[in-house]
């Protein structure tokens, strides 16, 4: 499966999972989708990805000092630990930032 099918599918999955009001599942599957543009453009820089998860990646990617700034944001944003109430600030929307991500990453892909 290429990089956009699983973003796709993983982004389908934290709506449904919102829907649903499981906000928590929807947060996993927001930074499983950003994992997938995650590990094309590791590659495509000719990097070697070993660790399957989307989590390790992001925190990958955010020690690339060349990294867009748009792209540093939304993976810190994707990497943040929730507090204790399992809470992120409210004006943060992950899959939001799944997508920005993906779309600094890899633009027009």
């Amino acid at each position: 499966m290429d990089w956009k099918n699983k973003f796709e599918q993983e982004l389908a999955l934290a709506l449904a999972a919102r829907a649903r009001g499981n906000e928590g599942q929807a947060r996993v599957c927001a930074r499983r989708a950003a994992g997938a543009p995650v590990r094309a453009y590791l590659e495509q820089l000719g990097l070697s990805v070993r660790n399957p998860s989307a989590y390790d990646l992001l925190l990958d990617l955010l020690k690339l000092e060349s990294l867009p700034a748009r792209a540093r944001i939304a993976a810190e944003a994707l990497t943040l630990r929730v507090t204790p109430e399992f809470k992120l600030p409210e004006d943060l929307d992950l899959l939001d930032e799944a997508r920005a991500l993906a779309d600094s990453l890899l633009p027009g892909a």
